[in-house]
């Protein structure tokens, strides 16, 4: 098959061609949060019109519009809904040996407050989650994770969207600052350290954002010290190694150390009052109350001890650690499957071909040029496919929850009915994250995505700071950080140049506003749904996390524009980390 070039301007005027490229996403939006149509009928319309608006007003074959569809289907099916279903099967499996409610309690011996609790599980854990595996499973885990402590669904979905972002440019074992150095050809020492000198100032922020969102300024003032505990210990531990060491850890040590910091810290300190769905309890009492009258919890009202429903009877270490078993098992097999040596030995012995990059994917592969400004020149796009259907991170996540039924006691039959379970009740997020990449590559190979990127090169002395709001369209699109990078890192550089700015802070920046991009995307919100049993609530925990996202993606803006204005010399420069 002939290649094709991608055409950033058919209609012969820039404005009117982006808003034809912005239909899908147009489409897609409108159908989730406006109409409310079911998220995998939507993300199908969305995807539809992509191929529609391709083929017809930019010119692109059918075969090839029609390969990026099924091509990025298949990339969603075993990179992303497989980590998915598995993280549920794991939370599944938990659930029927009966140990959910044990690991309620022994949070509760740490503290029964809904706002530490959220610094704990969703900001802390996830963000070891998100160093370890990321593409989803820190939502996916934290989500099903928080249901099981008492958390409404919706807040529990919700709150994961938002603490799911300082960590990402790190995710997966730092694949996105990878991609970001490979696309680009900027140091990648370089790179990680300025995303480094971004994100750690907006690591103290999202943790007084996460517990706002769920809570009035009063409530949220009373945990101030944990917040600001919280924020330092994981923004300080992500500068530190992110300048120093490596951009393969920053997100695991920095998960580890708000963690344990926040751990001991509530060793020694609690708030006044304890705080669970809407009611505040006198922390003078050594109650902490699992399930309130719903009537009560919606009033707000401040309880004592006389009005207490219930204590919690502690339970041994011995059931503790029993009921955390999963979770432990869960970091230990994500972690293996993070590490390059592992998986280059499981793929040398299961899948030989993704040494050689994987297998060229029908019709598509290198049969679609990118052309200038976004690329120095026109170059072909790969299409690869590495069926790694072994060291996936998916396959370690469920691995990881057979070994953990297998340890609790559960027969192999039962652990094969509580998976065909899951994938039952899971089955439209499966279809609706299936379809959400198809839409995603299908803007990617048609340029589509370029044609948005580009109307931001436009804003000429603000670039900087529309510039980071590029990377944040880019992972609103995919759904990926890495693929942001993949997308816009070469642009960055270009545009950077031609406007006489730092290019390792613009190409840092794609990457540092992308994470705020994240829980929008039309993917995540679709894992956090699927996780925590709310399939057919995607457009309203869109249009609650959507202010939150732009507002974040600002304070990065606003962060960037400062270190390219006011602050040039803070931008690092022949870093030499052992990269």
């Amino acid at each position: 098959m002939p290649t094709w070039t991608q055409s950033y301007d058919p209609l012969g005027h820039w404005w009117l061609s982006t808003f034809c490229a912005a239909l899908p996403i147009i489409v897609l939006f409108f159908l989730l949060a406006g109409l409310r149509v079911r998220p995998h009928l939507a993300a199908l319309a969305g995807a539809a019109t992509a191929v529609l608006v391709a083929t017809i007003i930019f010119h692109m074959p059918v075969a090839l519009a029609g390969a990026s569809f099924v091509y990025g289907v298949a990339f969603g099916l075993l990179k992303i809904v497989w980590i998915v279903v598995a993280a549920v099967y794991l939370y599944d499996v938990s659930v029927e040996a009966g140990k959910f409610e044990i690991m309620q309690r022994s949070i509760a011996g740490i503290t029964s407050d809904q706002r530490l609790q959220v610094l704990l599980v969703a900001f802390c854990f996830g963000a070891f989650i998100e160093g370890c595996a990321g593409f989803g499973s820190p939502v996916a885990i934290a989500g099903a994770f928080m249901i099981g402590l008492g958390f409404r669904p919706f807040h529990a979905a919700a709150l994961n969207l938002i603490a799911n972002t300082a960590p990402v440019a790190w995710g997966a074992i730092g694949v996105p600052v990878h991609t970001l150095a490979a696309v680009c050809g900027l140091p990648e020492s370089d790179l990680s350290a300025m995303i480094g000198r971004i994100l750690p100032l907006t690591a103290v922020i999202v943790p007084l954002w996460l517990v706002r969102a769920m809570v009035g300024w009063t409530e949220t003032l009373e945990v101030l010290p944990a917040i600001l505990l919280t924020g330092l210990s994981f923004g300080i531990t992500q500068f530190l190694w992110a300048n120093f060491l490596d951009s393969n850890l920053v997100d695991i040590a920095g998960g580890l150390a708000s963690l344990v910091s926040l751990v001991v810290f509530l060793k020694f300190w609690k708030p006044r009052n304890i705080w669970r769905d809407g009611v505040l309890v006198s922390s003078s009492i050594n109650a902490a109350p699992p399930h309130l009258d719903s009537s009560t919890a919606q009033s707000g009202t401040r309880l004592d001890h006389r009005s207490a429903p219930g204590f919690y009877c502690p339970p041994s270490s011995g059931e503790v650690a029993k009921a955390w078993l999963p979770f432990v098992v869960l970091s230990i097999f994500v972690l293996l499957w993070g590490l390059p040596s592992v998986k280059g030995m499981i793929n040398g012995r299961t899948t030989p071909a993704i040494e050689r990059g994987g297998w060229n994917f029908p019709i598509l592969h290198n049969h679609v040029l990118r052309d200038v400004p976004v690329v120095s020149k026109p170059t072909p796009e790969p299409a690869k496919y590495d069926f790694n259907w072994l060291s996936a991170t998916g396959s370690g996540c469920f691995l990881a929850a057979v070994a953990s039924g297998l340890i609790l006691g559960l027969r192999p039959r039962r652990l094969i009915r509580i998976f065909g379970r899951t994938v039952y009740r899971m089955r439209f997020a499966v279809l609706a994250i299936s379809f959400m990449l198809g839409l995603g590559y299908t803007t990617r190979y048609s340029g589509l995505d370029a044609v948005l990127g580009l109307a931001f090169t436009r804003t000429g002395l603000f670039y900087p700071f529309f510039g980071t709001f590029l990377g944040w369209l880019g992972v609103a699109l995919t759904g990926s950080d890495t693929s942001s990078n993949a997308l816009f890192g070469s642009l960055q550089r270009i545009t950077s140049t031609q406007l006489r700015l730092d290019p390792v802070l613009m190409c840092a920046a794609n990457s540092a506003g992308g994470v705020m991009g994240k829980m929008v995307d039309a993917q995540s919100i679709c894992v956090a749904t699927a996780a925590t049993d709310q399939v057919g609530n995607e457009g309203q925990i869109f249009r609650f996390v959507v202010w939150h996202s732009l507002a974040l993606g600002a304070i990065v803006g606003l962060i960037v524009l400062a270190y390219a204005y006011l602050f040039p010399h803070a931008v690092p420069h022949g870093l030499n980390l052992g990269h």
